[in-house]
């Protein structure tokens, strides 16, 4: 191996291992999209507790079930593409041998860059479809939920299942979170194709914009404007 490729596959986990035990860190003590939106789901679940018709509760987790299922067939079609890829090694090598600014590479170098971007789609896979079974949960919760008009079910019993309710469908989020930043992080892994330089450096731009979209984007601005939060993120 090459070492400016293996400082580029040290670095690659370097950022992307760092960025996701960094975001969990900095979680617990400033806001972001994922403890706001934590927070948001907690007032949908009690409030779905003062509805007698769930249906739009119930069509709501259905949706969002729905977004983990599209990126979890997704990941598959690609991985079934890259292993296809493998067996084609030769081929592949030939044709991008003949662009001028692509760094050459060995068989062995060029089917590791294939077997990393499989991994990375069969963690989202994985990411995906642990999301579509939480919603999946949650939406048996919302099912169960007491009816506003059963006077034997206690407030605290309606409390705990909220908070549990909220719970669950906060960790399919999370779940869905970090299978949609396999996406992008397999973005940087094609360009180390091209250059290991290059992927380094797409790589430390990928971070940094999941960064900013998470902790500074106006997205998360609008999600908190307007509404009186406690800046003490939920620990997961």
């Amino acid at each position: 191996m090459e070492v400016l490729d293996l400082i580029a596959l040290v670095w690659f986990f370097v950022c992307t291992v760092g960025y996701t035990h960094g975001s969990n860190y900095w979680a617990r003590t400033r806001p972001c999209l994922s403890n706001t939106l934590d927070l948001y789901r907690g007032d949908w679940m009690r409030r779905m507790l003062m509805r007698d018709a769930r249906i739009a509760d119930a069509s709501v987790v259905g949706n969002l079930e729905r977004n983990g299922a599209f990126f979890a067939s997704s990941s598959l079609l690609i991985l079934a593409g890259l292993l296809t890829a493998l067996g084609y090694t030769d081929t592949a090598m030939s044709v991008f041998a003949e662009v001028p600014w692509i760094a050459a590479a060995n068989k062995a170098m060029w089917e590791l860059k294939l077997v990393l971007l499989c991994a990375v789609f069969v963690y989202s896979f994985f990411k995906f479809t642990w999301s579509m079974r939480q919603y999946n949960f949650c939406s048996v919760l919302v099912g169960s939920a007491p009816m506003t008009f059963e006077d034997k079910v206690s407030s605290g019993a309606r409390e705990a299942l909220a908070s549990n309710a909220t719970r669950i469908a906060n960790l399919a989020g999370d779940a869905f979170n970090l299978g949609l930043r396999s996406y992008y992080y397999s973005m940087a892994v094609l360009t180390w194709f091209i250059h290991p330089v290059l992927f380094m450096f797409v790589t430390t731009v990928v971070v940094l914009v999941l960064y900013h979209r998470e902790f500074r984007s106006r997205a998360l601005k609008a999600l908190r404007a307007g509404k009186s939060f406690d800046d003490s993120a939920k620990s997961d």
